[in-house]
């Protein structure tokens, strides 16, 4: 069965600081650097709370990803949506350890995407992975992603600049 996502919600707090407490090490490669009050209820409250209220501005489409039991496994989000002459947005996911390489961030970047193109009316979604991540970049391709180009040092990721690689999704690729 395909993972689904829906709409994150302040209910989601206390299990997102499970997985980002657990899951600290293993994403540090792929992260900023956090301060210990992210990695705890209230600093996933804050966060939950900021991207919704992004949301409700137009400005984001932020949606936890859920397993097969409805399970919180992971977040996907749009970020930076932009209409008119543009319209596009950045996506950026992440799934934790226990559940990497099982297919919900496939799943979840395919049913996104289908949104951004079929309900948001958007033209492109825009994502970057680090040069070495191969596993998101393997994710991107499956959907029919496709890389751009190089952008150096793009993101101060695990404390410093880095180079990313490009990748988009056209609504009517020509």
């Amino acid at each position: 069965m395909p993972a689904t996502t829906r709409l994150i919600s302040a209910d989601d707090a206390e299990r997102l600081a499970v997985l980002q407490r657990t899951g600290q090490i293993f994403f540090a490669p792929w992260e900023p650097v956090r301060q210990d009050p992210y990695f705890t209820v209230a600093g996933q409250q804050a966060e939950v709370e900021n991207v919704l209220a992004r949301h409700s501005r137009g400005e984001a489409l932020p949606h936890v990803i859920l397993d097969e039991d409805a399970q919180v496994v992971g977040r996907i989000t749009f970020s930076g949506i932009t209409y008119g002459a543009f319209q596009s947005c950045n996506m950026g996911y992440w799934v934790d350890e226990e559940n990497n390489g099982r297919g919900y961030a496939t799943d979840a970047v395919r049913a996104m995407t289908t949104r951004a193109f079929e309900e948001l009316g958007l033209h492109r979604v825009q994502a970057e992975t680090l040069i070495p991540n191969v596993r998101s970049q393997r994710v991107l391709q499956r959907v029919g992603f496709v890389r751009y180009g190089l952008a150096p040092a793009y993101l101060k990721i695990a404390g410093r600049w880095q180079d990313h690689l490009m990748y988009q999704l056209l609504a009517d690729p020509r």
